[in-house]
């Protein structure tokens, strides 16, 4: 009997450090290799280092003045509207990141304070 209390106390704790390491450290590793997975996947369809690669070189290999002006303005919008797309995309995953680390003060104040 004298053993239970303390096992009891230090089973809490240790538990509250699993959810916490859980929660924190290994969410963040998850969510991390998921959203530069996505943005890997969206750059299949972007091809913004593609595009950002080839900037100066003209459309369908027409290599006259006219080819290179329009291949340099056409792929600088497509870097442009691509790149507007990445921030949106990283901007959403940080919100969502953030949302997640601040959940759990937030519902114990709520628990607490309510």
């Amino acid at each position: 009997m004298d053993f239970a209390l303390p096992y009891v106390i230090g089973h809490f704790f240790y538990r509250i450090g699993e959810f916490l390491r859980h929660w924190y450290v290994k969410s963040a590793h998850m969510y991390t290799d998921y959203v530069f997975g996505l943005l890997r996947r969206m750059d299949r369809t972007l091809a913004w280092r593609i595009t950002l690669k080839y900037l100066f070189k003209p459309l369908y290999g027409d290599y006259s003045f006219i080819g290179y002006v329009i291949g340099f303005i056409f792929r600088l919008f497509r870097l442009i509207g691509g790149g507007v797309i990445y921030v949106v995309v990283f901007a959403v995953a940080i919100l969502a990141y953030l949302v997640w680390i601040f959940l759990p003060p937030y519902l114990i104040l709520r628990m607490f304070f309510n």
